[in-house]
């Protein structure tokens, strides 16, 4: 029987592949950096293999950030834990999130840019 991925390696994951993309990494670059596949970055960035301590600490520093980012935004942190936006982490798990960042960081035009976080803003207050 397989087992579900774990909230807390789901959210790690999310957060692994939020900077990842944040910096314009691959998956291949970071499994290059890190001595794996491309194939079991992306079980991590899922959640579906757990990340362990070692390795965590090495993502964080391939992907310079402290390892407290990935516990960013945590669900269930007491309060005094880290800090976090959840709209953010729920939006770095879905599928869309990568399209819509990558393009939007295409964009070189900052008033381009500001039209589409207008459009993303219009769009949700009217669904």
């Amino acid at each position: 029987m397989q087992k579900s991925p774990n909230q807390i390696d789901k959210h790690i994951g999310s957060r692994v592949r939020a900077r990842r993309i944040m910096l314009g990494m691959s998956q291949e670059k970071l499994a290059d950096a890190l001595g794996l596949t491309f194939q079991q970055v992306q079980k991590y960035e899922k959640g579906v293999n757990r990340i362990g301590a070692s390795r965590l600490l090495h993502i964080a520093s391939i992907l310079d950030v402290s390892i407290e980012f990935f516990f960013e935004g945590l669900p269930g942190m007491r309060a005094g834990g880290f800090s976090g936006d959840s709209l953010v982490a729920e939006f770095l798990t879905r599928s869309e999130s990568d399209r819509l960042v990558r393009g939007f960081l295409r964009l070189k035009d900052e008033e381009a840019r500001r039209k589409v976080a207008d459009l993303v803003d219009w769009l949700a207050s009217v669904s």
